[in-house]
C-alpha cells in the first residue's frame, strides 16, 4: 500500500510584522475590526460577489479591509470557495501563478486550498504553477485571517498576479466565477508615498474608475494591484455588475503621519440581484421563450452550429442579471428534454440559450430533437431564485420546513447531488415522498441520512408557451 505524499503547506511569511503572530492576539485583533465594521454597516446589507480590499499592515489598513469582509457575514454559511488574487511584490514573472501547496497556514491554523481548480487553470495560457511567487507574498496572506474569522468552512484558491493583461486576468476569473458559493477577492492598496492631499486626489480618481468599472482609467500610480483590479473590472463590466465604495482612507487617517502616505480603499461589486429579483414582465418572458425556440429550431435545421452564443450588447438589466434557469420541452404533454443550471454563473439570456440547446440535443434520456418536431414542441422556462442553505437538525425537521408547491430543493451528500424543481410537487404531493424521491434521483438510498447532508431551498418563476412557435 502506497503512503500518500504529505500535503505541502505554505507557511506564514509576514506574521509578527503585518499582523500579530500570536493566535489569541490575532483573533482578538480581527474580531475587533470586524465588530466595528459590522455595527457600522446596518442590517441586511447586500452580499457582494467580489470585493477589492487593501493588504497593508493591520494597524494601517485592517479597519478598511474589515468594511469589505463584513459584507460577507450574512452569507457566511453559503460561501464555500474564495478566489483570492493579489499582485506580486517581490518576484517578477509573466502571467498568473497558482501554487502546488495544499494549504495556506496562518497563526489561526491551516486553510485547505482548491487544488483541483488550480490544476484546471493551468490549461489557460497565462497561468503557471510557481511556488516562488507565493512564498514571500503578503498581498494574499494578510487576507486569510479575516476569511478564517468570517467563514466557518471554505476552500481557498490563491493566485499571485504578475505581468498579466486585463483580458488574461478576466479569463481566469471567468473560469472560476461559480455561483453563490464562490466569492472573488482582489487585494490592492492604492497610491503610494504621496503627500496627504495628493494621495486623496489620486485615490479619488482611482475610486471613481473602479466604481465606473473602467479598467483603462486605473493608472499605474493609482493601485499597486492594478493588474488584478483591471481584470476584475473588465469582467465586471461585461457581466453587468455594479460597484460601490465602502471605505476610502489612507495611512494618514489611520496610524501614520501625513507627509508620505499609502492609500487604502474597500469596494464591493454586486451582481444584478436587484433586477434579478424582480419578476419578468410579459414581454421579457415572450422574448426568452422565443430565444429558446429559435435556438432549438436553428440547431435542428443545421443553421446554428455548436453551442449557441448571445450578443450581450445591448441587453436590458433583467437579461444581463446572473441567474440560473431550467428549460423543459414537451411533446403532447410528454417530457422531451429538461436540463438546467443549479447555480447562477452567467447572464440569464445566455443561460436560457445554452440550456435550451442542451435540453433539445444533449439530454441523455432522449434522442436529439429533429426539425420536424420543432413546431409541435411546448417550451417551459423556470428561472431560479438564489438557493439558500437550510438549517435543520434531522430529516423530520427538513420535512417540517418544506412548503409543497413552492420549494425546489438541492440535496448533496457523499459526492452525490440532485435537485427537484417546485413543479415536481404536482406528481409528488407530500414532503416525505418529494424528499425520498429526490434522494433516489441523487443516487442515494431511499432511507439515507447522515450528519453531512446539505440542502438548499429555492423558488422558481415558471412560464411557458403552447405547442406552436412564438414567432413563425
Amino acid at each position: 500500500m502506497t503512503t500518500p505524499a504529505p500535503t505541502v503547506v505554505r507557511k506564514p511569511f509576514v506574521a509578527g510584522t503585518f499582523y500579530p503572530a500570536q493566535p489569541d492576539e490575532l483573533r482578538a485583533t480581527v474580531r475587533q475590526y470586524m465588530a466595528a465594521a459590522a455595527a457600522a454597516q446596518g442590517t441586511a446589507p447586500p452580499v457582494p460577489k467580489a470585493i477589492i480590499a487593501p493588504h497593508a499592515g493591520y494597524v494601517y489598513s485592517g479597519a478598511i479591509a474589515a468594511t469589505a469582509y463584513a459584507r460577507f457575514l450574512p452569507a457566511a454559511d453559503r460561501i464555500r470557495r474564495v478566489v483570492l488574487l493579489g499582485p506580486s511584490h517581490r518576484v517578477g514573472f509573466r502571467g498568473l501563478a497558482v501554487t502546488s501547496a495544499g494549504a495556506y497556514e496562518t497563526p489561526l491554523g491551516p486553510v485547505t486550498l482548491d487544488r483541483d481548480t488550480a490544476q484546471l487553470l493551468k490549461a489557460l495560457p497565462a497561468v503557471v504553477e510557481y511556488d516562488a511567487a507565493h512564498v514571500p507574498e503578503h498581498s494574499l496572506e494578510v487576507h486569510v485571517p479575516f476569511l478564517q474569522n468570517v467563514l466557518p468552512s471554505f476552500t481557498l484558491l490563491p493566485i499571485v498576479v504578475g505581468d498579466a493583461t486585463p483580458a488574461e486576468v478576466a479569463a481566469v476569473l471567468e473560469a472560476v466565477w461559480g455561483g453563490p458559493e464562490t466569492v472573488i477577492i482582489v487585494s490592492s492598496d492604492l497610491s503610494h508615498y504621496e503627500a496627504y492631499e495628493a494621495a486623496q486626489r489620486i485615490d479619488a480618481q482611482t475610486a471613481n474608475a473602479i466604481v465606473a468599472l473602467d479598467p483603462n482609467s486605473v493608472s499605474d500610480q493609482g493601485a499597486c494591484g492594478r493588474r488584478p483590479v483591471r481584470g476584475l473590472l473588465e469582467l465586471a463590466r461585461r457581466r453587468g455588475l455594479r460597484c460601490e465604495i465602502l471605505d476610502l482612507r489612507n495611512s494618514g487617517d489611520t496610524a501614520g503621519g501625513k507627509e508620505r502616505v499609502v492609500g487604502y480603499g474597500s469596494f464591493a461589486l454586486f451582481e444584478s440581484m436587484a433586477n434579478a429579483g424582480d419578476p419578468l414582465n410579459a414581454e421579457q418572458r415572450r422574448t426568452l421563450l422565443r430565444l429558446a425556440r429559435d435556438v432549438i429550431r436553428q440547431s435542428a435545421e443545421g443553421t446554428l452550429k455548436g453551442e449557441p452564443t448571445v450578443n450581450m450588447n445591448p441587453l436590458p438589466p433583467a437579461f444581463a442579471a446572473i441567474r440560473a434557469s431550467f428549460v423543459t420541452i414537451e411533446t403532447q404533454g410528454r417530457l422531451r428534454g429538461c436540463i438546467g443550471s443549479l447555480e447562477a454563473h452567467r447572464p440569464l439570456v445566455q443561460d436560457v440559450a445554452r440550456n435550451a440547446w442542451r435540453s433539445a440535443f444533449h439530454d441523455p434520456r432522449f434522442p436529439a430533437v429533429t426539425a420536424a418536431e420543432v413546431g409541435a414542441l411546448s417550451i417551459k422556462l423556470s428561472v431560479l431564485s438564489t438557493p439558500e442553505a437550510m438549517r435543520f437538525e434531522s430529516e423530520a425537521d427538513v420535512l417540517g420546513q418544506l412548503r409543497p408547491g413552492i420549494d425546489g430543493l438541492i440535496l448533496s451528500d457523499e459526492g452525490h447531488r440532485g435537485t427537484f424543481l417546485p413543479q415536481v410537487w404536482e406528481q409528488l404531493g407530500t414532503p416525505r415522498e418529494f424528499f425520498t424521491r429526490l434522494k433516489a434521483k441523487a443516487g442515494l438510498a431511499l432511507d439515507h441520512w447522515s450528519p453531512n447532508v446539505r440542502i438548499w431551498r429555492y423558488t422558481t418563476e415558471t412560464f411557458g408557451d403552447a405547442a406552436a412557435p412564438v414567432v413563425q
